[in-house]
């Protein structure tokens, strides 16, 4: 088994982080430049920009996480992509080397949902146990780290050709909240990494570093640091306890599918929002018989995906949406609190491009014949805008281990669970007109609307709750059953809010991390 960095006994006692993505990767860079040892499992391989293929499908096989899945539900992923439920990565750097870079923070109201939205049938709503005050001084620091455009002196994003039909639409369809950001791209070099060169490649692997990933900047600084050794292809199965409540070890295969034991002083779990609730599931006990850290029968439920849909408009001139970054642009207008549009919550509105193999995949799923030609001969004369907001949590979406379904290892596969709760379908319907109006503003021949794709959002499933009852993990992600046992990931999120969730995935791993080296000083862990 190839690792990286400082090689720590397995015997020996140190933070292991599961997962080196956003929450992952972040926490381990916390800790170990600040002199903690830690050991990070990360089930991919180890994939550098050099690996990378700059063709969209090789390299979603190359990157994306294929591991057996199962799903159910009214929501359509279900039935276009019934194994494919996420659009996620299964390698160092985890989803940031796939993201496209938004970083937008959440407000104060979604930090408070159930107190501003009230009672919503139907709906798991809760307050967060921190606030967006509380939050501020860690999303700082979170866009400094990133380098989020248009904040902190950050230069912002030049403008695509996607971006001027979006802008233009906007400012004729009366919106006055646009821009080209914040997005964690480099409009000019910055922390050591290159200005964009406008490749369009960014869901595929970022080859020049100009996008923030925890591959390019937080895992080599925590190698650095010769406080964190990295073990790629490491399938973490189960975390352990002794007989005083605490987790002990992780145990995990190799990819040769031998068992390994990295024995913990603490466990940051960050697999995402269903690997991270698989694994606990997985780690049952006599003490902890429904799953670890479990005891209010709240792991795995209330998963979000983000209200989700996308927009192509078809116009006479060409556009060339390809050309520069993916994700480059933003209307932040519909993401305010205002239930007299029909719901509550908000979205945003972002420009998107797909190249034409993507784009023949999901602009209509199952679609053939003419309709379906129409859409793709227009491929250079196309714009294109992803529609992100607020989904209701509800108990009954949720992951579970399937109980007939085994993945390569012989473990039980994650079943996902989903029904679009009927405010999620209000939104999306406003969100589809609102498109209109701002394609049709620029000109638009028609507006083709793309049904969700598979989730790169997910969120919740271990939420965070001032109530152990109400969720498994308290204010600092720690889990209340078991206190040596952290979520590090978007599981964590009590709700998911409308903004693109990175931000606030890093900005939560900094303050967490923050928590966790105090509990470490003081010995109470």
């Amino acid at each position: 088994m190839t690792t990286h960095g400082k090689t720590i006994p397995q015997d020996e006692p140190v933070v292991v982080v599961i997962g080196s993505g956003a929450g992952g990767g972040t926490i381990a860079h916390e800790l170990a430049t600040q002199g903690v040892k830690v050991v990070v499992l990360e089930a991919g391989p180890y994939l550098t920009a050099d690996d990378y293929t700059n063709d969209e499908w090789p390299a979603f096989n190359q990157m994306a996480w294929l591991d057996m899945r199962t799903t159910s539900g009214s929501y359509r992923v279900a039935r276009d992509f019934p194994n494919l439920p996420a659009w996620i990565v299964k390698a160092v750097g985890g989803t940031t080397t796939h993201w496209a870079g938004a970083t937008p923070r959440f407000m104060a109201h979604e930090f408070a949902a159930r107190s501003t939205y009230g009672e919503v049938e139907g709906a798991n709503l809760l307050d967060w146990p921190i606030t967006l005050e509380e939050m501020e001084p860690w999303y700082d620091r979170a866009e400094k780290a990133m380098g989020s455009s248009h904040r902190h002196g950050r230069p912002p994003m030049p403008a695509n050709n996607n971006y001027k039909v979006f802008a233009n639409g906007a400012e004729r369809a009366g919106y006055k909240y646009y821009a080209t950001g914040p997005y964690a791209t480099n409009a000019e070099p910055y922390d050591g990494r290159p200005a964009t060169v406008q490749d369009g490649f960014n869901f595929q692997g970022d080859k020049s570093g100009a996008k923030w990933s925890t591959l390019v900047r937080e895992i080599p600084r925590a190698l650095e640091s010769g406080n964190a050794e990295l073990r790629p292809l490491s399938q973490a199965v189960r975390i352990t306890h002794g007989s005083d409540g605490r987790v002990d070890a992780v145990e995990y295969l190799d990819s040769d599918g031998n068992l390994h034991r990295q024995a913990a002083r603490a466990v940051c779990v960050a697999g995402n929002s269903i690997e991270t609730p698989r694994l606990l599931l997985m780690s049952d006990s006599p003490s902890h018989p429904d799953g670890l850290a479990n005891s209010s029968d709240q792991v795995g439920r209330n998963y979000m995906r983000h209200l989700t849909g996308s927009a192509y408009a078809r116009f006479e001139q060409p556009v060339r949406m390809y050309r520069g970054e993916t994700m480059a642009g933003i209307i932040a207008d519909e993401a305010v609190y205002d239930p007299s549009r029909g719901f509550v919550g908000g979205y945003y509105m972002e420009t998107l491009s797909l190249g034409p193999a993507f784009l023949a995949s999901f602009v209509e799923p199952g679609s053939w014949g003419r309709e379906f030609t129409r859409l793709m001969d227009a491929y250079a004369h196309t714009a294109g805008m992803w529609l992100v907001g607020e989904d209701m949590p509800q108990e009954s979406n949720r992951i579970t281990l399937d109980p007939d379904v085994k993945d390569q290892w012989g473990l039980p596969a994650p079943h996902v669970h989903f029904d679009d709760h009927p405010n999620d379908i209000a939104m999306r319907r406003h969100a589809y007109r609102a498109a209109d109006s701002i394609y049709r503003a620029a000109g638009a021949l028609g507006v083709h609307h793309t049904p969700p794709y598979p989730a790169t959002h997910n969120l919740g499933s271990c939420r965070m709750a001032a109530d152990p009852a109400d969720g498994p993990l308290n204010g600092w992600g720690q889990a209340h059953d078991v206190p040596n046992l952290f979520v590090s990931d978007g599981s964590v999120m009590t709700t998911g809010g409308a903004a693109n969730p990175t931000l606030t995935i890093v900005a939560l791993a900094m303050r967490q991390a923050d928590h966790l080296r105090e509990l470490l000083r003081t010995g109470e862990l």
